[in-house]
């Protein structure tokens, strides 16, 4: 039996959108259907996000620490920090050092005595502005040595976009779930296909389910109970 022997399927904007209005029951007509489709789409990018952890917009990035200076703001497309380290004598081989630093609240943070204290920094707070997040860090960098801090984010889902040839930034196993979404969305947005609503949303959920957890870390996880003594 014959087969493509290629893995390249990829829906571009215009067949994402055609294909969810086929399942709400519709057709893509005008150009306000291709722009009121396209908003909701990008609205359901940001719903993703707050739904939780999406492996794919995890992001590696870095920060060079200034001596005297705790807060360091970070561009708009970072939405949060996973865990941040420490690096010390960065790039030599004999001498580098990367240290686990912990995370704490902006209550933690507000109950520390002394917020000016200088030293090696050993914890951080994520302070979320509307436009883009900041890391502050504590105890205030000395001069001491040179400190940079590498630490993992979450990346905001880049925006659709105007011309219907552009591609979506997911992996192409979220796109079962993509496109139910968006025929939900539309579905609630359009009398004609609202009773297909509960069916979309039914069929949302699942293909949801499904991505996330494709989509969860594999890595195996043990718990060892601790505070027995064997006698």
């Amino acid at each position: 039996m014959a087969t493509s022997g290629t893995y390249a399927f990829n829906l571009d904007l215009s067949d994402i959108l055609e294909e969810a209005y086929e399942m709400a029951g519709l057709e893509l007509r005008s150009g306000y259907d291709y722009r009121t489709a396209r908003r909701s789409l990008d609205l359901m990018f940001l719903e993703w996000q707050n739904k939780g952890l999406n492996l794919w917009t995890v992001q590696e990035g870095s920060q060079t620490l200034t001596a005297g200076t705790s807060r360091y703001v970070l561009t708009g497309d970072q939405l949060d920090v996973i865990e941040a380290s420490l690096r010390t004598d960065d790039g030599d081989s004999d001498k580098q050092t990367d240290l686990t630093m912990s995370r704490i609240s902006v209550s933690q943070y507000s109950h520390l005595t002394n917020k000016l204290t200088q030293g090696r920094p050993i914890q951080f707070w994520i302070e979320k502005d509307p436009g883009a997040i900041a890391l502050n860090v504590w105890p205030v960098p000395d001069d001491a040595v040179t400190y940079k801090i590498n630490y993992y984010y979450i990346q905001r889902v880049e925006d659709t976009g105007s011309p219907a040839s552009n591609n979506v930034d997911i992996p192409a196993r979220f796109m079962p779930c993509m496109a139910a979404g968006l025929a939900y969305y539309i579905s609630i947005k359009r009398p004609e296909a609202s009773d297909r609503a509960p069916l979309l949303k039914q069929v949302y959920d699942e293909q949801w389910n499904l991505a996330a957890d494709a989509d969860r870390d594999k890595s195996s996880f043990y718990m060892v109970p601790g505070g027995y003594s064997r006698v």
